[in-house]
């Protein structure tokens, strides 16, 4: 009885034990494509080594000596020999201490404007607990200038900064931070990734001198009781909403906001007519035309804000709400930096009449606005660009 119990086991626990192993090797063969692609990052994350014009030059004169020492069997020159190579692996071992235990946090801009520079700063810190960190680096991929600090103190920390400029609008996703160092003797640069996701949001200019729209293009004259001043600059009182960036502190109502323990702000009715709403017709091949469309439109918006009146946006599908100041003003540039262009986009579909609107634009190709911004398929990005009326 026992021995036909232990064959029975006996009997089962092969197929229990295969069928365990199947499922093992399935599912390893399932992770195989992550575990490459882990591997392929650690592989690139890793350290890389790059001859400087002088390392070259060292190096190739070490194999030469070597290769005579070899050759004349001469004790001198394989001293020497010997001594070259030694100071080729003290500079490695070097350079690997200095980018080795370094910790970096990058701090971004909450915006950049095209063709303005701006910083993006670094806060480094060093973690080995003896030896400094000397000549480092700090570069970010696809930005062609990188920060420099000159010492960081074992177990301290720096900051450092980058200056870069845009030439377009857009986003600009940042992802690998490249730490590198030449230290000590100039022979080798050494390289070391880190993985640091963000993102750059890349304002159009919005000081492009642009012609005022004309009477009746989006400035339809004030009406009804507003126009008679009842009602005072500010309109009849809606009610409170959450505090945004560039609200007027005045309109902040602070006992809702001790009571809520959060910034609330009184929110009003603006005459409708004083609103300058700007539609941009993104129908256009993608090129510098569009982009000068593009600026015209920001353009609108700050004079706009400059002038204290309410201004509102309709760029393809997209339609931001009117609204004033400069909060308003960032949300607009954070919309037009991320506009596409493209043929078949729809034409621009304000929630208000076209006849109270200033619609900007390629080539026209739109009626029923109330003024039309043309800048013309020959426009550039200059300055002094002229926009046809």
């Amino acid at each position: 009885m026992i021995d036909g119990a232990r064959g029975q086991r006996d009997g089962r626990a092969p197929s229990t034990g295969s069928t365990g192993r199947l499922g093992r090797a399935l599912r390893a063969l399932a992770a195989l494509p992550g575990w490459i692609r882990k591997m392929r990052m650690r592989l690139h994350a890793w350290r890389r080594i790059h001859f400087t014009s002088g390392g070259l030059a060292f190096t190739l004169g070490t194999f030469a000596v070597g290769f005579a020492a070899l050759n004349t069997g001469n004790n001198l020159l394989y001293l020497l020999f010997g001594a070259m190579i030694g100071f080729i692996a003290v500079s490695s071992w070097l350079s690997e201490q200095t980018i080795r235990g370094i910790h970096v946090e990058r701090e971004l801009p909450r915006a950049v404007t095209v063709g303005q520079d701006f910083q993006i700063g670094y806060h480094v810190r060093n973690a080995k607990r003896r030896l400094p960190s000397l000549a480092v680096e700090i570069g970010e991929k696809g930005l062609p200038r990188s920060a420099f600090l000159a010492r960081i103190e074992a177990r301290g920390d720096a900051r450092a900064r980058s200056v870069n400029r845009f030439k377009r609008r857009g986003t600009f996703p940042l992802g690998t931070v490249t730490l590198s160092t030449a230290f000590p003797f100039g022979l080798f640069r050494k390289e070391r990734d880190l993985e640091i996701q963000g993102e750059l949001v890349v304002w159009p200019r919005h000081d492009r001198p642009v012609p005022n729209p004309s009477p009746g293009g989006g400035r339809m004259p004030r009406i009804g009781v507003s126009a008679a001043g009842s009602l005072g600059v500010r309109g009849e009182y809606r009610g409170l909403r959450g505090y945004r960036p560039g609200d007027d502190p005045r309109d902040i109502h602070w006992r809702s906001s001790a009571r809520l323990r959060e910034p609330v702000v009184r929110e009003y009715e603006r005459d409708g007519a004083e609103t300058r709403w700007i539609c941009l017709d993104t129908r256009a091949e993608p090129g510098e035309p569009a982009e000068v469309a593009v600026e015209v439109a920001a353009s609108l918006a700050a004079r706009a804000a400059s002038l204290g009146r309410p201004f509102a946006l309709v760029a393809g599908t997209a339609i931001l709400d009117p609204g004033e100041g400069p909060g308003q003003m960032e949300r607009i540039l954070d919309a037009l930096a991320r506009v596409d262009f493209r043929p078949d986009a729809p034409r621009p579909v304000p929630p208000v009449s076209p006849a109270d609107c200033v619609l900007v634009s390629v080539d026209g190709g739109a009626a029923g606005f109330g003024d039309v911004l043309v800048v013309g398929g020959e426009a550039r990005l200059d300055p002094e660009g002229v926009l046809e009326e």
